[in-house]
């Protein structure tokens, strides 16, 4: 049980980490190099895809896994316990809280917006959505790779 923690709060961390870069590197920029109706409607398609168990259970699951982890290891080494503690406060606060707080309010408003006809409204509503979206998921991606460099340090303590 010792090193099946730390392994799989790599895991988790490592996959949510995954999760949030994809949509930095290649998805976003994907959506904004096409039609903007088409960015609009591929966006709101994703949006309704992601809401499932298989991401639910790494979205909601990291930051309990690294604590979890961090209360089974504080024993053989309080650093990395503290290390799996904060990369716990990392995620959480700017992973999870920061995507419901800001991601999840936006896709939801976005989702409730018709696909417009009209390819000017379509691009002047893709601009002002992609390029705040985007912001807040580069601090996401950020504080979530920070969580997992945590937790690969915290495992290599062991």
């Amino acid at each position: 049980m010792l090193m099946i923690m730390p392994l799989l709060s790599l895991l988790f961390t490592g996959a949510i980490f995954g999760f949030f870069f994809a949509w930095v590197c290649s998805t976003m920029w994907g959506l904004d190099a096409t039609d903007p109706a088409v960015a609009i409607q591929a966006m709101q398609a994703m949006n309704a895809s992601v809401l499932n168990l298989v991401f639910a259970t790494v979205f909601f699951g990291t930051p309990v896994v690294l604590a979890l982890t961090a209360f089974v290891v504080r024993a053989q080494s309080g650093t990395a316990a503290l290390a799996f503690l904060a990369a716990a406060l990392v995620y959480g606060l700017g992973g999870l809280v920061l995507t419901m707080a800001v991601n999840v309010p936006m896709n939801q408003a976005l989702a409730a917006i018709p696909v417009p006809a009209d390819p000017a409204e379509a691009k002047r509503i893709w601009t002002e959505f992609s390029g705040r979206w985007q912001f807040w998921n580069q601090i996401r991606t950020v504080a979530s790779g920070l969580a997992l460099l945590l937790a690969g340090w915290a495992t290599l303590q062991l």
